[in-house]
């Protein structure tokens, strides 16, 4: 399937973007911001759990980009938007859970920031489906943290793939 996950079997409006874009601090405040985008995994769990791809794309850039495993890169709230409803979509039916990992890296200069840490999923049976780690780069507009740039991968080795010149099996 396609999605968040790329395992097997996995695949509104101003109120949404205001009651899910995570609160603030004042300028200056570089704890409160680290704060403020650890912040950001909580809402995007809570928004994928939920079902709602209005809440998750209201934490992206309108210029943000999502370079999704496998698969062209997503630019654009809008675009990010349809991905995540499409992905949200395609993963309800295995009752698939989203965790981030609880120890992640924050850095902090000026009016950006970067968080980098590990996720990892279950499906409806609790059976672990998806280990792996991410990055997330952050961008202050009018005094508010955008998430500007997202990619994760997956922990799990890639396929053994034949040496070069040897005859398929």
């Amino acid at each position: 399937m396609h999605g968040l996950m790329h395992a097997p079997g996995l695949a509104s409006g101003l109120i949404a973007l205001i009651a899910c874009t995570p609160a603030t601090p004042p300028a200056g405040d570089a704890a409160a911001d680290a704060a403020v985008i650890r912040s950001f995994s909580q809402h995007f769990v809570k928004a994928y759990s939920a079902g709602d791809a209005d809440a998750i794309a209201a934490l992206y850039a309108e210029d943000a980009v999502v370079s999704v495993p496998d698969a062209p890169a997503v630019r654009g709230r809008a675009a990010i938007r349809e991905y995540w409803a499409s992905d949200i979509t395609a993963s309800a039916p295995s009752g698939l859970r989203i965790a981030f990992g609880p120890d992640s890296d924050v850095g902090l200069t000026g009016d950006l920031g970067w968080e980098s840490g590990s996720l990892s999923a279950v499906d409806g049976s609790g059976a672990a489906v998806y280990q792996g780690k991410y990055l997330t780069v952050f961008r202050k507009t009018n005094g508010k943290w955008f998430m500007l740039r997202d990619i994760w991968n997956s922990d799990a080795p890639l396929p053994a793939t034949p040496a070069a010149g040897a005859p398929p099996k």
